[in-house]
């Protein structure tokens, strides 16, 4: 009797649907962390992690599947070195840098008919992947039959990646598309650095349906940088690619 009472407790259990032998859970965890399968340390009982902002970032930037812009890329690999060499400067943080781009569509014929507006987040959305947002009016004007606080326009401002993006297809893409385009001019600088560009047509963006535009509209598209000069900011989107006229 004592020697099959022996046997059972030889034999190793199973748990309730078969599967394997049950285990002591704190022998194998103890396993676990001697053989370096710990996870880091340990705090109440849970494991440390970073901070859930540098988490939620990673997260985010995993799930969209988001790879660093190619004009970005650009910037920090040959147009730093370029411009170093060309002004001499002493610091790579000398060197000017777009800091951001805004993009602005005026609007005044959405007094009378307010689906323009609509149609014209819809297309600011398609043209630079954000979220447009609405432009008020900030006085009454009678003589335009304008009054305080009526939508009249949509812009964007676009920084870091979506930013790179943007210039990308706008040089490489939008701007080839003009009828009879010859380059942009020169002197369209604000003296310090910032540079604004005038588009009449928004259908030469090929993410545009045209068979759902209603009414062909321009935009105005500044490049606000950190140069301290025309001539910085210049050689700064000259680098980057922006076709200049020169004659």
């Amino acid at each position: 009797m004592a020697d099959d009472k022996k046997k059972q407790e030889d034999k190793p259990k199973k748990h309730a649907h078969g599967e394997g032998p049950v285990t002591d859970a704190k022998a194998a965890a103890d396993a676990k962390k001697a053989a370096g399968g710990g996870g880091g340390k340990k705090k109440g009982g849970r494991q440390e992690k970073g901070p859930k902002t540098i988490q939620a970032a990673q997260g985010k930037a995993a799930a969209r599947g988001d790879h660093p812009a190619r004009l970005g890329i650009a910037y920090k690999e040959q147009v730093i070195p370029a411009l170093m060499k060309e002004f001499g400067y002493k610091n790579p943080m000398q060197v000017p840098k777009v800091e951001k781009v805004v993009v602005n569509m005026g609007l005044g014929e959405a007094i009378t008919n307010n689906k323009l507006i609509e149609q014209a987040e819809e297309q600011m959305m398609a043209i630079t992947g954000q979220k447009a947002v609405v432009t008020r009016s900030r006085k009454s004007i009678a003589n335009f039959k304008l009054r305080e606080n009526q939508p009249i326009g949509v812009m964007a401002t676009l920084r870091n990646d979506r930013m790179y993006e943007f210039l990308d297809r706008l040089l490489s893409t939008a701007l080839p598309r003009v009828r009879d385009f010859k380059g942009v001019s020169m002197k369209s600088f604000d003296g310090r650095g910032n540079y604004t560009l005038g588009i009449k047509e928004q259908i030469i963006f090929p993410e545009i349906n045209y068979d759902r535009i209603e009414k062909i509209k321009g935009m105005n598209i500044t490049i606000v940088t950190t140069a301290k000069s025309d001539e910085e900011g210049r050689a700064l989107l000259r680098y980057f690619g922006m076709p200049f006229r020169t004659a």
